[in-house]
């Protein structure tokens, strides 16, 4: 008779593979910290409360962000209609509550200018879920319809033109402070906190892995598959509709062009960098959301030491490139 952790045993291939996602985040915690270190050594004011408060703002958009795709990744599945919906959500938004009825009403008025981008960003994600889930339609395409669309129909909103607005409500959702860091960091946070329950504690999290590691076998489980798929990419569209609503809030103004741009690249390499495997099978929630502290503060690092805006992109994707050869490295082993 096997006993557990044997060989024959049935828990024995868990504890390597353990080991192995306890590495690949113990990685990723000594280089956040290594290049925490090297900021304090050569970044001015790096640890003031001013600098920690601009980096939280930065950062709190690709997190949110990068939580939806690290459950589309989960799903063996990628969207790059983030930054799409984020514009589209964001035109809306100062739409809503400048409008005649918005103003007549403003609680109302600013109910609506969250509540209503962030339906549309669902169904943006439905559109997405229901392309991928009946059609068949590979998921690097269907969402790269809205990734061309999208942006298209927000400055179409907009008429292509830079929406400024002042409304001491909405901007609180990208300017109010608590504890003396900005509320969107707060955000962020309980939302890693409430995703990450989710896939541990919930039938949809079983689900939502299970697809990800052999959807062939889950659909002959009983798994639902093109329900779970479908929500997963509208949970993806609502988060990108909540940073493309907070990215509007913090400046006072939205930008149809410039909303949401390469985020999607942000959101993959936070999601990479933190642990999920492209093929599927892993959400690593805590991971994704220190791999979007990496990423940021690579870029801030680069910036606040002149080094150009422009050269943080190519940084971005050299740090996806590396991270991806070492997972495929790790699977090979």
């Amino acid at each position: 008779m096997s006993q557990p952790g044997t060989l024959s045993g049935r828990a024995a291939p868990a504890a390597p593979r353990r080991s192995r996602l306890d590495r690949r985040f113990l990685g990723l915690v000594a280089a956040l910290a290594a290049l925490i270190l090297l900021n304090v050594v050569l970044t001015n004011n790096f640890l003031t409360l001013q600098t920690i408060a601009v980096n939280v703002s930065q950062v709190a958009p690709i997190a949110i962000v990068a939580l939806g795709m690290t459950l589309v990744i989960a799903t063996g599945g990628i969207d790059l209609s983030v930054g799409a919906v984020m514009a589209v959500a964001g035109a809306l938004a100062p739409l809503i509550f400048l409008s005649g009825w918005g103003q007549a009403s403003p609680a109302l008025g600013l109910v609506a200018s969250i509540a209503l981008p962030l339906l549309v960003a669902a169904a943006c994600g439905l559109f997405n879920g229901m392309l991928v889930s009946f059609l068949g339609v590979q998921p690097i395409i269907a969402t790269l319809i809205l990734f061309i669309s999208g942006r298209g129909i927000a400055l179409v909103l907009t008429n292509g033109n830079l929406q400024t607005f002042s409304n001491p409500g909405f901007a609180t959702l990208g300017t109010g402070r608590i504890l003396g860091l900005p509320v969107q960091g707060w955000i962020a946070l309980a939302l890693a906190l409430v995703v990450a329950l989710v896939v541990r504690k919930t039938i949809y999290g079983r689900y939502l892995l299970s697809i990800g590691g052999n959807e062939r076998a889950a659909a002959l489980a009983g798994t639902p598959v093109a329900r779970v798929k479908i929500a997963t990419y509208m949970i993806c569209s609502m988060l990108a509709g909540l940073a493309g609503l907070i990215v509007v809030a913090i400046n006072s103004a939205s930008d149809a062009a410039r909303v949401g741009n390469l985020m999607e690249l942000d959101a993959i390499a936070a999601a990479v960098v933190g642990g999920a495997a492209l093929s599927g099978g892993r959400a690593p929630i805590l991971g994704t959301l220190l791999g979007a502290v990496f990423i940021q503060l690579v870029g801030y690092t680069l910036i606040a030491n002149g080094v150009p805006d422009e050269a943080t992109y190519i940084v971005t994707a050299a740090i996806i490139v590396i991270a991806v050869y070492l997972q495929d490295s790790r699977r090979r082993t």
